[in-house]
């Protein structure tokens, strides 16, 4: 035990010279680089936004060298962006790890054992130990709900800016923590086909916003379909995405061999190689 607590200690010696290492990079390149000395919180929004998006295509990878270079550029917009706020007086990389620490505690008093303070109300804190991981989802709802400055509604902390289908997912997530969700995950397969009915009408009907419409809701069912089966839409669309782009490359490159493109084959040709494609890459 002593040996195991001793390696745990070097390492994390060895974390914290890693962070303060990168805290002295940031403060110089913020005072000797040009670009770096610009930059304001707005200006690298957009690269914020890029680097997380090649952070979760690396996990979806499960490429764990290549998680861990992304993993290290979100950290260091992590870290521009508290130096920025250092430097305007607002606050500082301590700051802002223990904003987050006080908010982990504070959303896991089965965990810490805080006692049911009045900021709980009458809130039910169970062991953690005797607690399911959807019970704790449950609880940490419930707990964001009576925190100070938090959510004032249920679904206020599912952010704007998430792209559709992961908004979605988050929307229904909530929703079910509040005990708003099907008794059985089978059931949603009748709210799928009433919703694809409804489409296919609209469909039939010609009226462009009202396929719009019923088509969001066919996704919405789908999602919601996804969710009660512990699946990711995102991630399983992302895999047919990449399925599909390596289907098709091995579709252009068979063409090329021929001497031929694409727009010059007849469907059925292509439907033959694609065929082919689909054992290579499934």
């Amino acid at each position: 035990m002593a040996l195991n607590v001793h390696t745990t200690m070097n390492n994390r010696q060895e974390q914290l010279a890693a962070f303060d290492r990168l805290l002295t990079v940031m403060d110089e390149l913020r005072a000797g680089c040009p670009w770096d000395r610009k930059q304001t919180f707005d200006s690298l929004r957009e690269n914020t936004i890029e680097e997380t998006y090649e952070l979760a295509s690396a996990i979806t990878s499960h490429d764990m060298n290549e998680i861990a270079k992304e993993l290290g550029d979100v950290l260091l917009h992590v870290v521009f962006y508290a130096k920025m706020g250092s430097e305007q007086g607002k606050f500082d990389i301590a700051d802002v790890c223990n904003k987050l620490c006080d908010k982990l505690i504070f959303r896991h008093p089965h965990v810490y054992g805080v006692e049911k303070a009045a900021q709980y109300g009458n809130l039910d804190i169970p062991n953690a130990k005797d607690m399911t991981p959807k019970e704790v989802e449950e609880l940490w709802e419930q707990v964001k709900q009576r925190e100070k400055g938090g959510n004032k509604t249920i679904l206020s902390g599912v952010p704007k800016a998430l792209p559709s289908l992961v908004k979605a997912y988050r929307i229904q997530e909530k929703a079910a923590n509040a005990g708003f969700d099907w008794e059985e995950p089978s059931q949603v397969w009748d709210k799928v086909r009433e919703e694809v009915r409804e489409f296919e009408d609209e469909v039939m009907s010609g009226d462009r916003d009202r396929m719009e419409a019923e088509l969001g809701d066919v996704l919405f069912a789908i999602v919601n379909a996804a969710r009660l089966y512990h699946l990711r839409p995102d991630n399983a669309l992302e895999r047919t995405n990449q399925k599909f782009i390596a289907r098709f490359g091995y579709l252009e490159e068979k063409a090329k061999e021929q001497g031929r493109h694409l727009d010059e084959m007849m469907l059925d040709e292509m439907e033959t190689i694609w065929q082919e494609s689909k054992s290579l890459y499934q």
